[in-house]
């Protein structure tokens, strides 16, 4: 080792992601696993099953539901296995809307996201990392209420509703009227599927693409409320989104979930 090089020089920065620096600790993300507790409100609906064909890889089907969708509201709070996320809320907390297509691999269910938008840039680059194509957006959700008469109370019976804007322009409206209990809803208990795509930039070098899913490990479920679901997509983006509007509208729900989210798996 030559006068004044060190094995850290040697080494380089480091880190999960970018940027990297000599200790690691400016990367922008953390390493897996990822804890995550939050609050849903989903509504079932259907699409056109044609419209949701279009937006699968050939390696996946519609499966024997085609046409199944969900609309899907959510404010999280998440850290990574240290904790540390959690004293400091602007970055540990964030909103997400995405849409979810029913779809199977080889017979097994499974749930493909071709929209998703989270309000912080940090569960962007998250998804990212998965294959999940998140964007940034403006996501309110009304929250439940332990006092008072400014909203429903949290595991009973009320009205939630959920909006999303993006470059200024509202593109997704939901609302449930909760009456009942009833078990989670089907497309959040089914693995979903993404496409880790990392583009070409050298020149002679080819985009790499894979199918993956998530190993998930926690997952909890609080008490599941369900009623009336209400749902409107706006075509105020282009006409590939636009052609997942509702056809027709099923069920709402509302309840708590958490999971924790280990590595990526490649599907096969």
């Amino acid at each position: 080792m030559s006068s004044g090089t060190t094995a850290d020089q040697l080494t380089g920065p480091v880190g999960f992601s970018l940027p990297l620096s000599p200790s690691g600790t400016s990367a922008m993300l953390t390493a897996p696993p990822w804890h995550f507790s939050g609050e849903i409100v989903l509504v079932d609906y259907r699409v056109d099953p044609a419209a949701a064909r279009r937006f699968l890889p050939p390696e996946l089907d519609l499966g024997p539901d085609p046409g199944a969708a969900a609309a899907v509201f959510a404010e999280w709070q998440w850290c990574s296995e240290s904790g540390a996320e959690l004293t400091d809320p602007e970055q540990c907390q964030f909103g997400e809307f995405l849409i979810l297509l029913g779809c199977e691999y080889r017979g097994r269910p499974l749930a493909r996201c071709p929209y998703a938008w989270v309000d912080r840039p940090v569960p962007m680059m998250r998804g990212w990392v998965q294959g999940m194509p998140k964007q940034l957006g403006e996501i309110h959700l009304s929250r439940p209420v332990r006092v008072g008469r400014a909203g429903s109370r949290p595991d009973g019976p009320g009205r939630r509703d959920g909006t999303v804007s993006v470059r200024g322009k509202r593109i997704a409206e939901l609302g449930v009227r909760l009456t009942g209990q009833a078990e989670p809803p089907f497309l959040h208990t089914v693995p979903l599927v993404h496409t880790r795509v990392f583009p070409a930039w050298l020149p002679g070098e080819r985009t790499v693409s894979r199918l993956v899913t998530s190993k998930v490990a926690d997952v909890e479920f609080g008490p599941v409320w369900t009623g009336d679901g209400e749902l409107a997509l706006f075509d105020a983006l282009d006409g590939d989104y636009a052609s997942l509007a509702p056809v027709e509208t099923g069920a709402g729900y509302a309840f708590a979930y958490a999971e924790s989210l280990c590595h990526g798996t490649e599907l096969s």
